[in-house]
């Protein structure tokens, strides 16, 4: 076997904003095996600032990886070793998928790979001024969704409430569902106060209402919420299976959002749904700004897990150079067009 890896720099159409910043362009890595029968590739999707594995050996972590690969390493040792290395574990896990499928772009068939079923999504609504917000909210409701998830926290609070309230005039809770995303924006102090005056919008749940790792703080708020609350960022860095039950055990969270890249792939996520459906915790997947290769292995994943709830997996066109590829968001869904040729330059 030939192993090797890409980097990728993904250029945003237009910035996009977040409370830890505004982001231009995201990095990103290709694995890929090469052997006599076929090729597969998968996506080691580092994520800047949050992935637990955003470190200076990280490059150097890959370039081992592929040396161990050529050297016979079997993709199950490689992946316990990259347990402090979630972001390459999916990708490992992701290209021995697809070096294994018939079709390296077809990791799971199902209806879903066969055009015959989609997957309902959030419409996704970036921080900025008011204007900009407006805009999205405008173009996401004009598309056709009637999930919209609007991050939170970047402008003040009241105005971000206005343009809550501009949804809630025109489109009831059963018309269009809003979830809100605050990054960890509050403070322990003032977040169940906000949370009051959020619930009053009939919104769906918030996202990781405080930074990440106060579960004393996040147990109070998830027992005394009037909106659900559901944790993200809070699953970053928690590896072994009896921390993960301990977090779920303690916080008793309404939801959990998993982030294939950030969790440790595919055996990562199963783990945690098997743990939150255990602990009466619901959940939904999204993507990490994954390129069009990652997206596809994760939407295909998230299809056979039958989640009824709308998944943030919407992100396939934020990128002016993104891969081609058979995936198209229609009428808040996610498609997949199967007579679609990759395009997509190994070299």
């Amino acid at each position: 076997m030939k192993a090797s890896y890409k980097k990728h720099i993904l250029n945003f159409k237009r910035p996009s904003g977040t409370s830890r910043g505004v982001l231009n362009n995201k990095e990103t890595y290709f694995l890929i095996l090469k052997t006599e029968e076929g090729f597969g590739v998968g996506e080691c999707g580092l994520l800047r600032g949050l992935s637990i594995d955003d470190r200076p050996d990280y490059e150097e972590e890959l370039a081992g990886v592929c040396e161990n690969l050529e050297l016979g390493v079997s993709e199950a040792d490689l992946y316990e070793a990259l347990e402090e290395f979630p972001s390459i574990q999916f990708g490992v896990e992701t290209a021995f998928k697809s070096l294994h499928s018939n079709n390296p772009f077809e990791l799971f068939p199902s209806e879903f790979t066969r055009g015959e079923a989609a997957i309902p999504i959030n419409g996704l609504v970036w921080m900025g001024d008011k204007v900009f917000m407006k805009q999205q909210i405008l173009e996401k409701l004009k598309e056709g969704f009637t999930c919209i998830k609007m991050k939170i926290g970047a402008i003040d609070f009241k105005t971000e409430i206005e343009l809550l309230k501009s949804i809630r005039t025109e489109f009831s809770a059963s018309e269009v569902e809003l979830r809100v995303d605050a990054n960890g924006a509050f403070s322990p102090k003032e977040a169940l106060e906000k949370l009051k005056v959020l619930s009053d919008l009939q919104l769906h749940s918030i996202e990781q209402p405080i930074k990440q790792g106060q579960w004393q703080e996040m147990a109070r708020l998830c027992e005394e919420t009037p909106l659900p609350i559901a944790l993200d960022e809070e699953l970053i860095g928690i590896f072994s299976e009896d921390e993960k039950n301990k977090l779920l055990e303690t916080v008793k969270p309404q939801f959990i959002i998993l982030k294939p890249s950030l969790v440790g792939g595919f055996r990562g996520s199963d783990t945690w749904i098997d743990l939150a459906e255990k602990h009466n915790a619901g959940w939904w997947i999204t993507s990490a700004l994954e390129s069009n290769v990652g997206l596809n292995a994760i939407s295909q994943y998230t299809f056979t897990k039958n989640s009824k709830l709308p998944q943030g997996l919407g992100t396939g066109s934020l990128y002016t150079n993104n891969v081609e590829s058979p995936l198209k968001v229609s009428r808040g869904e996610l498609k997949y067009n199967p007579n679609k040729v990759w395009n997509f330059n190994f070299k």
